[in-house]
C-alpha cells in the first residue's frame, strides 16, 4: 500500500514537472517493492513510469523495464507490447481495463473515437500519445489531450501537447493558430519548475 502510494505520488509530481520531488517518490516506492522479492511487481512499476513519461510524449525506450521483463507476468508483457506501440497480435485481453478496446479496434477512426472516450485522464493522454507515435492521431484527439493536461494541471504534457499543436498550425500554415499556441506556452512556461519546449515528433 505505501507503494500504492508513492506511485500516485511519482505521477502527479512528474506530470505537473517536478521531477526531483517525483523520482524520489519513484524511488521509495520502488525501494518498498524491492522488500517484496517480487520481480514482477518492480517491472510493473517500471512500466508504470514509463507510462507516465508516454503521457507526456516521451518515447524513450523503458530500459529498466527490459531489465526485468523475463520474470514479468502475462499481464505486464501484454501492457509493454503495448506501450511500445506493438499491437499486432496482442491479447487485448490482458491490458488495463481502458486498454483493451483500443487496441481491438480495426481502424484509425475508431480508435481515435475510443481514446477519446477513456474516462481516466492518464490513460487518456497515453492513448493519444500512442496514436500520435502510430501516425494516426487525429486533430480532435490532440485537442482533447491538450485540454485534458490543462484541465489537470499537468504542465508537462500540456506543453508537450502544445508544441506538438504549434508544430501542425506551421507546418498548416495557420499563423493565427501558431500565435495562440505560442502565447499558451510561453504562459505555461512563466510557471515554476521552468521545463524545456522540445520538438515532441515522435
Amino acid at each position: 500500500m505505501n507503494a500504492v502510494g508513492q506511485l500516485e505520488n511519482y505521477q502527479q509530481r512528474w506530470l505537473e514537472g517536478d521531477s526531483r520531488t517525483a523520482e524520489l517518490n519513484f524511488a521509495k516506492a520502488r525501494g518498498e517493492l524491492a522488500r517484496t522479492g517480487r520481480l514482477d511487481l518492480v517491472a510493473r512499476a517500471e512500466l508504470i513510469r514509463c507510462g507516465t513519461r508516454i503521457a507526456s510524449l516521451d518515447f524513450a525506450p523503458c530500459v529498466e523495464y527490459e531489465k526485468l521483463a523475463a520474470d514479468a507476468s502475462a499481464e505486464e508483457v501484454a501492457y509493454a507490447r503495448f506501450l511500445a506501440g506493438d499491437w499486432q497480435g496482442l491479447n487485448a485481453d490482458l491490458l488495463p481495463g481502458h486498454y483493451a478496446e483500443l487496441a481491438k479496434a480495426t481502424d484509425a477512426g475508431q480508435r481515435n473515437r475510443t481514446a477519446q472516450a477513456i474516462a481516466d485522464p492518464v490513460a487518456r493522454l497515453i492513448a493519444g500519445a500512442l496514436l500520435l507515435k502510430r501516425g494516426e492521431i487525429m486533430p480532435e484527439t490532440m485537442a482533447l489531450a491538450s485540454q485534458t493536461a490543462s484541465e489537470q494541471g499537468w504542465r508537462r504534457p500540456l506543453l508537450a501537447w502544445l508544441q506538438v499543436l504549434a508544430q501542425r498550425a506551421e507546418a498548416a500554415g495557420d499563423g493565427a493558430a501558431l500565435a495562440k499556441l505560442k502565447r499558451q506556452i510561453e504562459l505555461v512556461l512563466s510557471g515554476k519548475p521552468a521545463l524545456p519546449v522540445q520538438s515532441q515528433r515522435p
